[in-house]
């Protein structure tokens, strides 16, 4: 009895190691907006892809690019998405697409 309480007293704590923190892509915001109007314009597609293609942004204006791959009944297809938003105040100016074949 005597050795049970010395090893249960001499047990440590290990912490699982920490896992580094996730770094959220500045066009995260942007690449939400893009699925959502993708969805509203399309709304009987299902996304089954999707990539961040570029970044751009000038002095007054920032251009995000994202091309989602869709499927609706027997029809894919690829949607060039393109986001352009004010640089200084993030509010968006437009979403633009084109039907990729």
């Amino acid at each position: 009895m005597a050795l049970g309480i010395l090893v249960a007293g001499t047990s440590t704590f290990i912490e699982p190691p920490v896992l580094g923190k996730v770094e959220v892509p500045a066009y995260a915001k942007w690449s939400r907006l893009a699925i959502k109007q993708t969805m509203l314009k399309y709304p009987h597609a299902d996304i089954t892809d999707y990539l961040h293609i570029a970044s751009d942004s000038k002095e007054e204006m920032g251009v995000e690019k994202f091309r989602l791959w869709l499927k609706e009944g027997s029809r894919e297809f690829g949607v060039l998405v393109t986001v352009v938003y004010a640089t200084e105040t993030g509010k968006l100016i437009r979403v633009e697409f084109q039907e990729l074949h």
